[in-house]
């Protein structure tokens, strides 16, 4: 397995002016510091809600591929987005997971998702495209390949606990919804 930093670096290899929404705690602070673009929309401190506020960006802009990377443990605390998302059924989502089994953030407390595979909860709501991949040209490719299919789409990512050296984010909350906004017009 790999880093979830190396996975986030690899898929934002893949993008060019998409919308993306990063799940809280380390995997925004991750981002930010791997390439930082105005299209990136960073949680700050909000578990649980960059499914819904992607699946938002998705049904309010049907013509961009929408990103959404997610934690375990963020999936976990709001599982009735997965739902919601199928039952809606925006063909430009696309939910990237990043699973390390452990609540990263705070100290690495055990999540569930080693029992409860958050990709076949995914398929079961109704995702239409779904994978769980762990080596990193799996990761490309699957990703690859659904930036150019209809959705929703989950790409389960097998990670390490490692996080990388990575400060918080220094964009106050208005001025980066601000940014987001302007760049996704």
């Amino acid at each position: 397995m790999q880093s979830r930093a190396r996975v986030i670096a690899a898929l934002i290899e893949q993008l060019t002016d998409q919308p993306v929404i990063i799940c809280n705690g380390f995997p925004s602070r991750e981002a930010h510091k791997i390439a930082d673009r105005a299209t990136h929309f960073y949680m700050i401190g909000s578990m649980g809600a960059a499914a819904a506020i992607g699946l938002g960006v998705a049904l309010n802009k049907p013509d961009k591929k929408v990103v959404v990377l997610d934690g375990d443990g963020n999936v976990l605390m709001s599982m009735g987005t997965l739902a919601t998302v199928a039952a809606l059924k925006p063909k430009n989502f696309v939910h990237v997971v990043l699973d390390n089994e452990v609540y990263g953030t705070t100290g690495n407390q055990p999540t569930i998702s080693n029992v409860v595979r958050l990709e076949q909860v995914a398929r079961a709501a109704g995702y239409v495209n779904v994978e769980r991949v762990i080596e990193r040209e799996d990761v490309v490719y699957e990703f690859k390949d659904m930036l150019k299919k209809d959705g929703p789409s989950m790409l389960l990512v097998k990670v390490t606990e490692q996080c990388e050296d990575a400060g918080r984010v220094m964009i106050e909350p208005a001025d980066m919804t601000q940014r987001f906004k302007k760049a996704i017009e």
